[in-house]
């Protein structure tokens, strides 16, 4: 074992070892997890609920399949407009009405888009719950759309696009965009683009916003100490008399990940180079899911060890994985020395393609890994947006609860196995000075 290889075993025990004993076994099984959901339909409508008995709050929320997918370049934006313009009012719940509801209640209704799905979401009390589902359900399924309310979210939407161009952070990742998607679905910006987003009329609001309220195309997930039969209930009184529709979901075609690239977007002003180089990843659904979030686990203290302890060259560099149907991983960094970081960095990839990690490293890896699972879990909001992730791209909301199991089944021949099938020909983006890339260190780094 050469002396690299213990270095990497002290820094992996060192970064995982406070409080591993705690994780070490769940506090519930998969089947005491699924016992505490109800699952069930009101007409087409999927609905999955969550018993928290004596929890003081309730969070829940409707889910619009589809995504990206149900834009195109023309409308692009539309629908998160719709939903942050639907949550001002209902044709029943005046703006000033929902505003001093929830200001009364400490309570919020907020709305958000992503590439796979969107959503409407309530955080409340329980004793404020039944109060603030009337309104909940006013100002999805009646939206009142009066014009000052959509210029306004409008404007909101406009200003935060432009900012997202002038930060370094946001240039990098619109060019991200635009470099990894494109002809992909996910080409179809979620939030819109300046032109789009001034184009969209109330008018189309409106007719956009009928089109999606089917029970075919909807899903509604709550959490807290909630009777299931009371629920079904109210929501048959509700979302249950929305049409049902015939919406079919449809799986997203693969990311082109096959060769590597490097793209630069000029910015001599800047004091040091934002980069992001991104990757193939398995989804939530593959079963190579478990072992690459330890993979990209290791691989982020790999970097922080080699690129700032070892050698200064940042102070952030990064490795994560996201949780998109069609999915990528990525490496980060911002550096004045862009060709070294990078290069430094992809000698971490390197080492795990070529290199068998020790299985009680994996362990250790998994542990704290675990840890962080149980406290972002520890919230409802958390538990709500896990059935629903699962549900809608994870192959089912029962697959939520072997997250741990699987995670723990990880071993070293899985890693060293998906870090030579999916961290290859790595597409970069530099915000920055284009003197100081040498893009044959980039394509070089491609993994071919």
């Amino acid at each position: 074992m050469t002396r690299r290889f213990f270095t990497f075993t002290f820094l992996i025990l060192t970064f995982v070892s406070v409080g591993y004993a705690q994780a070490a076994k769940p506090t519930t099984t998969a089947a005491e997890q699924n016992a505490l959901v109800t699952e069930f339909e009101v007409n087409g409508l999927k609905v999955l609920i969550k018993r928290r008995p004596s929890a003081q709050t309730v969070v829940g929320g409707l889910f619009i399949r589809g995504g990206a997918r149900n834009l195109t370049d023309k409308n692009a934006g539309i629908e998160n407009l719709m939903l942050n313009a639907a949550i001002e009012a209902g044709k029943n719940s005046p703006r000033q009405t929902v505003r001093r509801e929830l200001s009364r209640a400490g309570s919020g209704i907020s709305a958000a888009a992503s590439n796979d799905y969107s959503a409407v979401s309530l955080v409340t009390t329980r004793p404020s719950f039944d109060r603030l589902w009337g309104i909940f359900a006013d100002v999805i399924m009646n939206p009142a759309f009066a014009k000052e309310d959509v210029d306004r979210v409008r404007a909101q939407i406009a200003t935060g696009l432009r900012e997202r161009e002038i930060s370094p952070d946001g240039a990098l990742q619109a060019s991200l965009d635009r470099v990894v998607y494109s002809g992909h679905p996910y080409a179809n910006e979620v939030t819109g683009t300046s032109e789009t987003i001034k184009n969209i009329t109330v008018e189309d609001l409106r007719a956009y916003h009928q089109k999606v309220m089917q029970t075919s195309q909807l899903l509604l997930v709550f959490v807290g100490d909630l009777d299931a039969e009371a629920m079904k209930t109210r929501i048959a009184e509700t979302f249950g008399k929305l049409p049902r529709g015939n919406y079919k979901e449809q799986s997203y075609p693969a990311l082109d990940f096959s060769k590597p690239t490097v793209d630069i977007v000029s910015r001599t002003n800047l004091p040091t180079n934002y980069i992001e180089g991104v990757f193939d990843a398995p989804s939530l659904s593959n079963p190579d899911y478990y072992a690459m979030r330890v993979s990209i686990a290791i691989l982020q203290a790999l970097v922080y060890q080699q690129v700032r302890v070892a050698r200064q060259l940042s102070y952030a560099p990064g490795a994560e994985i996201d949780n998109f149907a069609a999915n990528t991983a990525n490496i980060s960094v911002t550096a004045n020395d862009a060709n070294q970081a990078v290069a430094v960095m992809m000698q971490q990839i390197e080492f795990l393609r070529t290199r068998t990690i020790p299985e009680e490293a994996i362990s250790e890896v998994a542990g704290n890994f675990l840890i962080t699972y149980y406290l972002g879990q520890e919230t409802s909001a958390a538990q709500v947006g896990e059935l629903a992730r699962y549900e809608l791209i994870g192959g089912g909301w029962r697959n939520s609860s072997l997250f741990l199991d699987k995670i723990r089944e990880v071993r070293a021949k899985d890693v060293q196995r998906v870090s030579n099938k999916y961290m290859r020909n790595i597409r970069f983006v530099v915000v920055g000075n284009p003197a100081a890339v040498n893009k044959e260190v980039f394509l070089d780094s491609g993994g071919n």
